[in-house]
C-alpha cells in the first residue's frame, strides 16, 4: 500500500483526475477474502517472488455462463478480481520491478478452467485501464460494456484463445 499511496499523492499533487489514478486503489484484499472464507466455489491466488506478493487473483468456478455466440450457455471460470502489485506497473513506479505478473495469473486462470472441466474458458470485467491488456495482449473477446456490472467492459476468452494464448 505504501507505493500506492505515494503514487496517488503524487497524481494528486500533480492536479492529475481522478481518473488517472490506478483503479483498483481502493481495494481491501483482506476484506475480499474475508467474504468467501469458506465457500467451495472460489479460489484465490497469490503469486509470490522473492519473499513478497506480486499479485492476486480471487476466481469464481460457480454457475457462469457463456456469453459468446459460439459457446452460449457452457460453464466458464469467472475471475472477480485479479491485481498486479503496485511495483509492477508501469503506471504507478515507471520501472516495474517485475513483468508478466498479468500473463501469469491470466494462465492460472486457465488451467482453474481446465481443471473444472471448462476447457480453458474463462470470463470477467475489467476496469477501464485494463482493457487493452485483456483485448490485445491476453486475445479476448470483448462482449462491450455490461450495464448490469458497474458499466465494465466484459471480456471472454474461448477454449480455441485460451489454447493460442497458453502456446
Amino acid at each position: 500500500m505504501p507505493v500506492l499511496v505515494n503514487r496517488i499523492k503524487q497524481l494528486v499533487d500533480g492536479g492529475e483526475p481522478r481518473q488517472a489514478w490506478p483503479q483498483s486503489w481502493h481495494w481491501n484484499w483482506r476484506t475480499k477474502m474475508d467474504h468467501i472464507s469458506g465457500l467451495l466455489a472460489f479460489r484465490t491466488f497469490a503469486l509470490t517472488c522473492e519473499g513478497k506478493v506480486q499479485g492476486l487473483m480471487q476466481i469464481n468456478t460457480a454457475k457462469n455462463l457463456c456469453r459468446l455466440p459460439a459457446q452460449a450457455g457452457k460453464h466458464l471460470a469467472y475471475v472477480d478480481y485479479v491485481e498486479t502489485a503496485p511495483w509492477n506497473r508501469v503506471t504507478v513506479v515507471g520501472q516495474p520491478r517485475f513483468g508478466g505478473v498479468g500473463v501469469v495469473m491470466v494462465r492460472a486462470a486457465i488451467e482453474v478452467s481446465r481443471d473444472e472441466g471448462f476447457h480453458g474458458r474463462i470470463g470477467l470485467h475489467s476496469l477501464p485501464q485494463s482493457e487493452s491488456f485483456y483485448a490485445d495482449v491476453c486475445g479476448m473477446s470483448d462482449l462491450g460494456l455490461d450495464g448490469t456490472k458497474e458499466n465494465l467492459r466484459y471480456f471472454e476468452m474461448t477454449s480455441e484463445q485460451s489454447t493460442a494464448f497458453s502456446s
